[in-house]
């Protein structure tokens, strides 16, 4: 028996090559999800998906990897992909659950929460950098996937300014740390103002910078956070699909594979647990 013709998506084919490949092969719905605040030592991790239509409405101006958008840019295209997507959700994932499950874990499991949101069920999903895999489908983890695939580009931007806008209302209940500027993310400013102020709640105290400056670095970084009593009132949902549409469990399809794009291979996700700084891309 002949094996089926390999498809082969050339970079110069620009952000819709690769859905367009997928698509002509028969996976006519293709989703993309990615994440936002890997990098942040405060703040939620958040991570999103989304469907694209096919042909011109799927065709979003400026959509591009959400970190090369200026902030004005990223509103824009994210206000173009809720109005356009067939499927779209976003998952907030807080920072007492990154320092309790681990950062990796975490992710993984955000964006395929994200994924099973989504109201159109995907035939075919793309993930930024890392395999996700339980998904019933078949998938492809694509390095630097928000530069290759408008459906990762699209998660990329919805997962950045959602999480933009709870750093900007976090910033009006703990104005010291300077989160409506930097975001969360390890700045100068932000490294000044955790050893002046000490961590708020919104801080990751799994990363060593910041238990560095709680004076709870000699601890095991799941037990590093302080035990806080938190009244029933006061537990906000961490989980919402931002399409506003019912939860799906996709089918199991068999056969199905998650996979590494070739050329450059994604290094190994730091755990959480480790003891080191969480540097990451400042978004």
């Amino acid at each position: 028996m002949l094996a089926p013709p390999r498809t082969v998506v050339r970079r110069e084919g620009g952000l819709y090559a690769l859905e367009r490949a997928l698509q002509r092969r028969g996976f006519r719905q293709v989703a993309g999800a990615d994440e936002a605040g890997r990098g942040a030592c405060a703040g939620p991790l958040v991570a999103a998906a989304a469907v694209l239509p096919e042909g011109k409405r799927g065709e979003i101006e400026q959509l591009a990897d959400s970190k090369l958008l200026t902030p004005a840019a990223r509103e824009r295209v994210y206000e173009q992909v809720v109005e356009r997507a067939l499927a779209w959700s976003v998952v907030i994932v807080p920072a007492t659950e990154v320092d309790t499950r681990g950062l990796h874990v975490c992710n993984l499991s955000a964006m395929r929460r994200a994924l099973a949101l989504l109201s159109t069920p995907p035939e075919y999903v793309l993930t930024d950098g890392f395999p996700v895999d339980g998904l019933g489908v078949p998938g492809l983890a694509v390095w630097k996937g928000d530069r290759v695939a408008a459906c990762v580009a699209a998660a990329s931007v919805l997962a950045k300014v959602t999480r933009d806008r709870i750093m900007v209302e976090m910033h009006d209940q703990f104005p010291d740390y300077g989160f409506a500027v930097h975001k969360g993310y390890i700045t100068e400013e932000h490294s000044a103002a955790l050893k002046q102020h000490g961590p708020c709640a919104e801080h990751r105290f799994s990363y060593v910078n910041v238990a560095a400056v709680s004076g709870r670095g000699n601890r095991p970084p799941r037990a590093r956070r302080p035990v806080q009593r938190v009244s029933p009132e006061s537990v906000q949902p961490v989980l919402f699909d931002a399409s506003a549409t019912a939860s799906l469990v996709l089918p199991e399809t068999p056969g199905s594979t998650v996979g590494v794009a070739s050329g450059e291979q994604p290094q190994p996700s730091p755990s959480v647990g480790e003891d080191e700084a969480m540097e990451g891309e400042k978004r």
